[in-house]
Formats: C-alpha cells, sequence, structure tokens
C-alpha cells in the first residue's frame, strides 16, 4: 500500500498573506494561520485553549489569485501536504521548518468576512482542479452552488468533508 501526506486545517490567518515571484516569474504566497483547541483540564475542570500556529504556502496563480483575500483575521479552509524544508542560516546552521502547501483554499465567511456561516459573496472556493476530479468525466466539476472560480476547477459543495 502506498502513503497519505494530507492537511485539512480550518482557521484565521494571523497576518495578511506575503507574495513574492521567483526569478522566472513564478508566484509564491506565504501566511500562517492559527487553530485553536479547546479542552477541559482534568485537574482543575476549568477550559483550557491551546493555539497552534501553521506555515501555509500557495503556488503559481491560486496564489496570485487570492492575494486580495488573504487578510489578516480571514478564515480559511486549507488542504495540502506537510513539507519540511532545511536551509543554512548567516551563521551556517542548519536550519528546518515544515510547511502546509496548499492545493485547496477556501475562503470561509468567519472573522474578517462580511457573513456567518452560509456562503455569500466573500467566498470562493479555489480548488486545485485536475488533483481532485470529483465530478464531471473532464476531471472537473460541474457548476457549484455559488461562489466564483477563475481557476476553472473549483469543487461543488458536495467535496466539503464538514
Amino acid at each position: 500500500m502506498g502513503s497519505v501526506n494530507k492537511a485539512i486545517l480550518i482557521g484565521n490567518l494571523g497576518r495578511d498573506a506575503e507574495l513574492k515571484f521567483t526569478g522566472s516569474g513564478f508566484a509564491i504566497a506565504r501566511f500562517s494561520i492559527a487553530t485553536t483547541d479547546r479542552r477541559k483540564d482534568s485537574k482543575t475542570g476549568d477550559w483550557v485553549e491551546k493555539t497552534e500556529w501553521h506555515r501555509i504556502v500557495l503556488l503559481g496563480k491560486q496564489a496570485e489569485s487570492l492575494q486580495d483575500y488573504l487578510k489578516k483575521g480571514k478564515q480559511v479552509y486549507v488542504e495540502g501536504r506537510i513539507e519540511t524544508r532545511s536551509w543554512d542560516d548567516k551563521d551556517g546552521q542548519k536550519r528546518y521548518t515544515t510547511e502546509i502547501v496548499a492545493d485547496r483554499i477556501q475562503l470561509l465567511g468567519g472573522a474578517g468576512g462580511r457573513g456567518g456561516a452560509s456562503r455569500g459573496e466573500d467566498d470562493y472556493d479555489y480548488g486545485g482542479g485536475a488533483s481532485y476530479g470529483g465530478g464531471a468525466a473532464s476531471g472537473g466539476t460541474t457548476g457549484g452552488a455559488g461562489g466564483f472560480d477563475p481557476m476553472g476547477g473549483g469543487e461543488g459543495d458536495d467535496d466539503i468533508p464538514f
């Protein structure tokens, strides 16, 4: 059997996404999202929150298309793979970082948006296209309910895992 490297997160952006371009003009957007877990402390009975920060990398046309929407506080759904990369810092020390390389981003109606839980004009599905060929025979999907898909390969509402 093969292996699976898949991360699914829903969280809020800690700051606006930073868009940069490689020498060949390839777009790379980087941002962090926070996820918060709330549990009851077994000793005190008090509710305790723990926030985890996740580094997200968005590549290519998706990075360019979403730049104007990935703002601090905005709630997003992210699907992607976990990657760790390393480099040598200015002092020659080996450094590592673990990131989620996003295949799919969906803007949600949480903080930073105008809506609540319903789909509105702030909610866009920027699906990964052919990598999620879950609809029509051509590898895309048939028209989703609402939403704007500049990539031409977004997923319909039936593909949301919750």
